[in-house]
């Protein structure tokens, strides 16, 4: 068995992942594990498998026949997990929203090592003045030799430029 990766992009509508899945299982693959989600009427995901290497090449072939269905899948030969030198680290973040407010804080962290490996963002109305509030919610590698001080001090720099409220969660928090 080897492990690969999709990428799935498609419309949002029932059965997408079924589809998928069907099409792993007739080959002899294993779905490991996926990151999926909807949007604005579309449906992209992220899944690691594996499935035997002989079986690849028809894998493959059978999952790109699914652009008939709509279901574009590029397929990337991926290892298992590779230990690391990180410690995972959740990321909460609350502020007033501007343009440019992820491109700041991803900055913030390209700069100190630390791996974006998940984000979820949305701006809703603030409770009292209706003005536009930035959500974000993060999973972060963070090198292990990075003091988490080190890292909570420079994320609040950043929140007092743009107003941000952090909550760090980890073994080490």
């Amino acid at each position: 068995m080897d492990h690969l990766v999709l990428t799935v992009f498609a419309p949002d509508k029932a059965g997408q992942v079924e589809r998928i899945a069907l099409c792993v299982a007739e080959h002899g693959g294993n779905w490991l594990e996926s990151r999926m989600s909807g949007l604005a009427g579309q449906f992209v995901g992220i899944v690691r498998i594996e499935a035997p290497v002989q079986a690849h090449d028809a894998l493959i072939k059978a999952l790109q026949a699914l652009a008939s269905q709509g279901i574009q899948i590029q397929v990337i030969p991926g290892g298992g997990e590779t230990p690391g030198h990180w410690k995972p680290i959740a990321m909460e973040l609350v502020g007033n929203d501007r343009p440019g407010i992820v491109r700041d804080i991803t900055r913030l962290l390209t700069e100190q090592g630390i791996n974006l490996e998940q984000l979820v963002t949305d701006v809703s109305p603030a409770p009292m003045s209706g003005d536009p509030l930035f959500h974000a919610e993060a999973m972060l590698a963070v090198p292990l030799d990075l003091p988490l001080e080190t890292l909570q001090s420079r994320l609040e720099t950043l929140a007092d430029e743009l107003m941000v409220e952090l909550q760090l969660h980890g073994d080490e928090a």
